[in-house]
């Protein structure tokens, strides 16, 4: 990624802004880069209009994300659902459809665009591709991020290239128009991807599981004896998010997932299932979910021992950790995998338990080979109110440009300081 100097127009390059430039050039790390240093709000609508009419959907949204007035933008901005809908992109689709515009679009276009997501949906985006270009060769297919959380495949052949998301597109279209589909058909849709990082899995899942509803919890639970491992990763993040969005006073959901999750540990074979499974453990403050999660704290799976170490997070309120947990805890933060490393080091820091034996497994990190650990550790230190904080995030320097991440974590050491100086 080539980063620029700056943002606003006092950093134009040959005359366009540099926002404007960054979206011309489909480079989305430097049009946050841009956005975080300097909203540069005489562009962002203007942006987002350039964005749209290429086809730009992740950047379109981050634009929108930053306050872009969508309602600013012109017919000659704004480009059919149709159009969207044959690019593939679930975020473009999405972006033309925020609530400042919706209305330019009448039912009778997205039942149009319903109907040709789902054709390219049932006749698959290779034989769709086969069809329009009339070429025999082999698609070509590169991941390629769609929004800020999810991915899709980028499919080119005989010089027309879309993106695999027309199930996601079909799945929003048909909530906006009040269609009500089947758990079954439902399911099938996002067993066709089978990736819990593709839209039209994450689609489907956070539609099902927003309806709350008992016959899907019921036809959800039953996935967890199926013998293929994809329906019982769909069945338990269901099972998952259904808890999770149920903010109910009641809520119902609580104790049947516990139970659920807390027998499905125990036996589940199956690594990502598995993960799903303690991810929804570590949801729960309850005794049994730290009984669950420990056991898996070595598993071989790297996965695995992410979820056990994010699953602790939720059993710090008390005072102090238990000492299984502190054990494990303790044991994460040297773990082979840096991500394991620095998951088990933030949950260290935010916790309340300051006794001086993380601080001191959190000062050892500072010499770890992963700059995101050292920054972890960092953080960590400062929250614990250690004086080893401020030193080292001297030596560790600024942070990576346009890294919220980074900032976060080196923000702390420097509030410590102002704090210890009486700033």
């Amino acid at each position: 990624m080539s980063v620029g100097t700056g943002a606003g127009k006092s950093n134009a390059v040959d005359g366009e802004s540099a926002l404007i430039s960054a979206v011309r050039a489909r480079d989305t790390d430097l049009v946050g880069v841009v956005l975080h240093e300097n909203s540069d709000s005489d562009y962002v609508d203007a942006a987002f209009g350039l964005a749209v009419r290429m086809h730009a959907g992740y950047i379109a949204q981050l634009l929108l994300h930053h306050g872009a007035d969508s309602g600013r933008s012109g017919p000659e901005d704004l480009i059919p659902l149709s159009a969207a809908v044959d690019s593939g992109s679930p975020a473009l689709f999405e972006a033309l459809l925020d609530h400042k515009i919706r209305g330019r679009y009448p039912d009778s276009e997205l039942r149009e665009a319903r109907d040709l997501a789902r054709r390219w949906h049932e006749t698959g985006v290779e034989a769709e591709l086969r069809r329009r270009t009339g070429s025999r060769d082999a698609v070509v297919r590169t991941q390629v991020p769609d929004d800020e959380y999810s991915s899709v495949d980028e499919c080119t052949l005989g010089g027309m290239t879309v993106w695999d998301g027309h199930g996601a597109i079909l799945t929003d279209v048909e909530e906006l128009l009040g269609v009500r589909t089947s758990f079954e058909e439902l399911m099938d849709r996002a067993l066709t991807i089978a990736d819990q990082n593709h839209p039209t899995w994450s689609g489907v899942t956070l539609l099902l599981a927003g309806r709350r509803d008992q016959a899907i919890w019921t036809a959800a639970a039953t996935l967890r004896t199926h013998p293929d491992p994809s329906r019982r990763l769909f069945g338990a993040e269901v099972l998952r998010v259904t808890h999770l969005l149920d903010d109910s006073d009641e809520d119902a959901f609580a104790g049947p997932a516990l139970d659920m999750f807390t027998d499905w540990s125990a036996e589940e074979t199956d690594f990502a299932v598995l993960t799903e499974v303690l991810v929804a453990l570590g949801e729960h403050n309850d005794p049994r979910a730290e009984v669950a999660l420990l056991p898996h704290a070595g598993h071989p799976d790297a996965r695995v021992r992410r979820a056990v170490a994010q699953g602790l997070k939720a059993l710090s309120s008390p005072p102090a950790f238990s000492g299984d947990a502190r054990t494990a805890l303790l044991r994460l933060m040297t773990d082979p995998d840096p991500v394991v490393r620095k998951t088990a080091c933030r949950v260290v820091a935010e916790g309340r338990d300051h006794d001086p034996v993380f601080a001191d497994a959190m000062a050892a990190a500072l010499d770890d080979s992963n700059r995101l650990v050292q920054l972890a550790a960092v953080y960590g230190l400062a929250l614990h109110h250690d004086e080893r904080c401020v030193e080292a995030a001297r030596l560790l320097g600024p942070p990576q440009r346009g890294s919220v991440e980074e900032e976060g974590f080196l923000e702390a050491a420097w509030r410590y300081e102002w704090r210890r100086d009486g700033r």
